[in-house]
């Protein structure tokens, strides 16, 4: 055997050892009919960035180019937005340009008037479904202090605050007192609710944002499949019972049409729920 011979069987046996203990995580996933453990090159993908793939975030950057370019009017508020949440230190959870648009556009073709956000974050996809939307009235809720002021100098700065209410607290107080506000008739019903919060509670929010829908409104639930580990059903984490909670319990409630969806992008894997209010 020559050196290059002999170097290609050492890599692929050295492959084959790295690999082999994903393998058997694999395979020992089955005692449960309906459970997967994803690995990748034996690394457990938990719900982070491990399936991403540069592809995906090069079809976003070509596609978002064309279908929102530069010279869109709130293309640079958007961009400020985004550089003004990383220099307050803020997570990188929110949504791509791509998902963000699309919430706007369903807001459009819907001619939604009214809608609810729990999970501010840094306000961006709130401006985008705002700036995006002239007749729309965005009411969302941040429970981190320091996330609610970096979103309020955002929306500010984007001369959006006339139509972005940003309220701070705990999501389930907010939402009790909004309910309340809806049945009195002091405020109108939503038209569109979005949640991204902790998800844990993605039910009671659920349950609670279709209290104060209107009739055929969409409430859309975000981070749902985390990376395919949805159906992990030997994985017990909170966050994929809270998933796993609100797919099945839509799936069963009364006056609700719901379906997951599986999204890739810049974002990596994952998907969302989406749920039409009878």
């Amino acid at each position: 055997m020559d050196q290059i011979s002999r170097w290609g069987a050492i890599t692929l046996f050295t492959t084959f050892l790295f690999m082999l203990p994903g393998l058997h995580r694999l395979l020992s996933s089955y005692n449960h009919p309906n459970s997967l453990d994803i690995p990748v090159l034996g690394i457990m993908s938990h719900w982070s960035n491990n399936s991403w793939n540069p592809r995906w975030e090069a079809v976003d950057t070509y596609a978002i180019s064309h279908g929102h370019p530069d010279t869109r009017p709130n293309a640079q508020t958007l961009q400020d937005t985004i550089s003004a949440s990383n220099r307050a230190g803020l997570p990188s959870h929110a949504l791509s340009a791509a998902q963000a648009k699309f919430l706007s556009l369903h807001c459009r073709t819907a001619n939604v008037t009214h809608a609810l956000e729990i999970g501010t974050l840094g306000g961006y996809s709130a401006i985008w479904m705002a700036s995006q939307n002239p007749q729309l009235h965005l009411t969302t809720i941040e429970y981190d202090e320091h996330h609610y002021k970096t979103a309020k100098r955002n929306i500010d700065r984007s001369k959006l605050s006339d139509r972005i209410e940003v309220i701070n607290g705990a999501a389930l107080d907010v939402l009790g007192r909004l309910r309340e506000e809806v049945d009195s008739g002091r405020r109108p019903p939503f038209g569109f609710t979005f949640i991204d919060a902790d998800k844990v509670n993605n039910w009671k929010y659920f349950l609670m944002a279709k209290d104060m829908s209107k009739p055929n409104s969409v409430i859309c639930v975000d981070n749902i499949v985390r990376d395919g580990h949805l159906v992990s059903f030997n994985d017990n984490d909170s966050y994929l019972r809270g998933c796993r909670e609100v797919v099945e319990k839509a799936g069963k409630e009364p006056g609700v049409d719901s379906v997951v969806l599986q999204t890739v992008g810049e974002k990596g894997y994952d998907g969302w729920l989406w749920a039409v209010i009878n």
